[in-house]
C-alpha cells in the first residue's frame, strides 16, 4: 500500500516519540525498581536490628543463649510478624555453620538454612539490571544479613527478600506509566498532524493553482513562503500567463459577457443609450422583475444622469427588494459607469453594479466571528487538555487512598481502619464525580477536535431516505410516522456524507424522543436561491419554550432527562464546517422545525 507524504511524516514523528517514551518509561521503571529494592533492604536491616535488640535483652542473663533465643516468646513474635512485611519471605537466626537457631517456622529449627545471594549485591548492579532480574529472573530470594554476636552467642540474622513480591508491587505502577505513555503518543500524533499540515500547505496551494490553470483562470498571487516553494509558485504564475495569452489569441477578441458575470452574487447589467437593458445577469434580473411589479425602474434616474454626464456615478445606497427566494427589502450599494467606444468616443451605454450591503455585512461579521471562535477554540481545547492531567492524578491517588482505608488481614482476621467505611463512602462519591467531570471534558474535546471532511456531491433524496431508514425502529417504538418529501430535481449538496447523515439523525432522533405520544416527522429538501439547498426537519411534538430557543445550540445545554447537551452543538458545528446555516423555529404545543441551508455541489 502506497503511503502519502503526510502519512509517512506522521508515522515517523510518532515512531520517534514512541521510542523516546519507551526508553524513558524503562528508565523510570528501573529507578522505581531500585527504590523498591533499597526499601526492602532498609526494611530487612531494620528487622535485623529489632532482632538484635531483643537478643541483647535476653542473651546476657541466659545460661544457654541458643535455648533462650528459641524459647523466647518476644523473639518468636518478631520472627512471625516479619513475614507480613512487604517483600519479606522469612526471618531466621543461624549459627556460624548455617544451622537455624530461631525461625518463624518452628519445624526449621536445627536444620541448615540454604544459602541465598545478598540483596546488597543486586542493588549495586544498577537500575536496568535490577529491573531485568525482577521481571525476567527466576524469582530468586535474596538475603539481608547482619552479624549477631552477644557474649557467648555467635550467629547471623538472615532476612529473605523475594523478587516475586517486589515484582507484584512494581506491576501496580505499570498502569499509570502506560497511561502516561499513551497520552504522550496521542499528543505526538496530534503534533505531527499539525506539523504535516503546516509543512505540506505550499503543496496544497500549488495544487489549487494548477486546478485554476486547468479551468482557464490565472494562477497568480499564490500565497507561498519566500523559499523554494515561492520560486516554484512564481514560475507557475509565469507559465499560466503565457498559456492564457495563447488561449486568448486563439479564441479571438470576442468573449461572452454571460460567461463572466453569470454566476456573480452582485447584480450587474448594461443599459443602452436609451436606457433600455441590453444585458442583465440573474441577480439584476430578479431586482428588475421585482421592481416592475411595483411599476417602477429603480435605476432609471441613475442611468439617465450617467448618460448625460458621461462620468462615473458615485456609489449610492438604495433600498431594493431582497434577492431570489427572500422577502422584504435590503440596502444595496449601486454604482454606474459609462461604456465608451475607444475608436470614435461614442457612448455605447451604462454599466450598473449593485451590491447587497446586508449580505456583505453578514460575510464580514461571519469572518470576524470565525476568527474569534477559532482562537477561543484553541484556547479552550488547551484548557481542557490541562484539566485532564489533574483528573488522572486525582483518580490515581483516590485509588491509593481507597487501598489504605480498606480492611487489612492481620493474624488471619480482617481489621478495619477507624472510620474507614464512612471514609470509603466519601471516596466513592469523589471518584464518581471525577469520572463524571472526565466525561464532560471528553465530550468537550470531541466537540472542539477538528474534523477532516471528505467533501463531495451528496444527493439530498438519498441522504433523507437513509436517515429515515435508520430512524424507523425508534419512530415505530414511539408511534411516530416519518415522511420524506424531496422532489427529484433538488440539486446535490457539497458535503461529507457521514457527517451530514449524523447531523440529520441527531435532529430526527431528538424529534422522535420528544413525541412520546406519537406524531409526524417530516424530512424535506428544496433548492433555493444563490445555489443553496434547504433541508428541514419538522415535528409535531410539544415544541421548545421561547426562553430556551436562543440556547438550544449551546454546548451542554439540555432539557432532556439524561441528555448530554452535545448533540445539537455537534449539529451546529457540522453545519458551520460545511459553510452552511441552521435555524430553529418552534411553537409550544404545535411542534419544532429545524432548517439547514447548505451550498450546492
Amino acid at each position: 500500500m502506497r503511503l502519502s507524504l503526510r502519512t509517512k511524516q506522521v508515522l515517523g514523528v510518532t515512531a520517534l516519540v514512541g521510542a523516546v517514551v519507551v526508553v524513558l518509561s524503562l528508565i523510570d521503571l528501573g529507578q522505581q525498581a531500585r527504590v523498591r529494592l533499597e526499601e526492602s533492604q532498609a526494611r530487612g536491616v531494620l528487622l535485623a536490628q529489632a532482632i538484635y535488640q531483643r537478643a541483647f535483652a535476653i542473651v546476657p542473663e541466659a545460661a544457654d543463649p541458643y535455648y533462650a533465643l528459641r524459647e523466647d516468646g518476644g523473639m518468636r513474635n518478631i520472627l512471625e510478624a516479619s513475614i507480613y512485611s512487604k517483600g519479606v519471605t522469612y526471618a531466621a537466626i543461624v549459627d556460624t555453620s548455617g544451622i537455624v537457631i530461631a525461625h518463624y517456622d518452628p519445624e526449621q529449627i536445627g536444620k541448615p538454612l540454604q544459602d541465598a545471594p545478598l540483596l546488597e549485591d543486586l542493588v549495586k548492579l544498577g537500575g536496568m539490571a535490577e529491573l531485568y532480574e525482577i521481571f525476567f529472573g527466576d524469582g530468586r530470594t535474596y538475603e539481608v544479613r547482619e552479624p549477631l554476636r552477644i557474649g557467648r552467642l555467635a550467629g547471623v540474622t538472615r532476612i529473605g527478600i523475594s523478587t516475586l513480591l517486589v515484582r507484584n508491587v512494581l506491576q501496580e505502577t505499570l498502569q499509570p506509566v502506560f497511561i502516561r505513555a499513551l497520552y504522550l503518543l496521542a499528543g505526538a500524533t496530534l503534533g505531527a498532524l499539525l506539523l504535516a499540515q503546516w509543512l505540506l500547505r505550499p503543496i496544497h496551494v500549488l495544487r489549487s493553482g494548477l486546478k485554476r490553470l486547468e479551468r482557464g483562470e490565472p494562477a497568480a498571487a499564490l500565497d507561498l513562503p519566500q523559499d523554494e516553494f515561492g520560486e516554484l509558485g512564481r514560475e507557475l504564475s509565469a507559465v499560466s500567463e503565457k498559456l492564457l495569452k495563447g488561449r486568448e489569441a486563439a479564441a479571438g477578441p470576442q468573449l461572452s459577457v454571460d460567461s463572466i458575470v453569470e454566476n456573480l452574487a452582485d447584480a450587474v447589467g448594461i443599459f443602452g443609450p436609451k436606457g433600455d437593458p441590453l444585458f442583465v445577469n440573474p441577480a439584476l434580473r430578479v431586482l428588475l422583475q421585482a421592481s416592475e411589479r411595483d411599476g417602477s425602474h429603480p435605476f432609471r434616474d441613475l442611468v439617465d444622469r450617467t448618460l448625460d454626464s458621461r462620468l462615473h456615478a458615485e456609489p449610492t445606497t438604495m433600498t431594493l427588494p431582497a434577492g431570489e427566494g427572500e422577502t422584504g427589502t435590503h440596502d444595496w450599494q449601486v454604482s454606474a459607469h459609462p461604456v465608451v467606444d475607444d475608436k470614435d468616443d461614442r457612448l455605447l451605454g451604462v454599466m450598473v453594479l449593485a451590491r447587497d450591503l446586508e449580505a456583505l455585512g453578514a460575510v464580514e461579521s461571519t469572518i470576524r466571528y470565525s476568527r474569534k471562535l477559532a482562537a477561543l477554540g484553541r484556547l479552550t481545547a488547551g484548557v481542557a487538555h490541562e484539566v485532564k492531567n489533574p483528573l488522572n492524578a486525582m483518580t490515581i491517588h483516590l485509588e491509593l487512598l481507597k487501598g489504605k482505608l480498606a480492611p487489612r488481614r492481620v493474624d488471619g482476621a480482617e481489621v478495619a481502619a477507624p472510620g474507614g467505611q464512612a471514609a470509603l463512602e466519601h471516596v466513592g462519591v469523589i471518584g464518581s464525580e471525577i469520572r463524571r467531570l472526565d466525561q464532560v471534558v471528553q465530550g468537550f474535546l470531541k466537540f472542539m477536535r477538528p474534523e477532516d471532511l471528505q467533501l463531495r456531491p451528496v444527493p439530498v433524496q438519498a441522504l433523507l431516505s437513509e436517515t429515515a431508514a435508520i430512524l424507523e425502529p425508534d419512530a415505530a417504538a414511539n408511534g411516530v410516522r416519518v415522511q420524506v418529501d424531496c422532489p427529484p430535481g433538488v440539486p446535490d449538496v457539497q458535503g461529507d456524507p457521514g457527517s451530514l447523515r449524523q447531523a440529520l439523525l441527531n435532529l430526527a432522533l431528538n424529534a422522535c424522543q420528544a413525541m412520546t405520544h406519537g406524531g409526524t416527522l417530516r424530512l424535506t429538501g428544496r433548492g433555493i436561491s444563490r445555489r443553496r439547498v434547504a433541508i428541514t426537519v419538522e415535528d409535531t411534538g410539544p415544541g421548545i419554550r421561547p426562553d430556551h430557543l436562543p440556547k438550544v445550540f449551546d454546548l451542554y445545554f439540555t432539557t432532556k432527562q439524561g441528555g448530554s447537551g452535545i448533540g445539537l452543538s455537534m449539529v451546529f458545528r457540522t453545519v458551520q464546517l460545511h459553510d452552511g446555516e441552521i435555524e430553529v423555529q418552534s411553537t409550544p404545543g404545535t411542534g419544532t422545525t429545524f432548517r439547514i441551508v447548505l451550498p450546492q455541489a
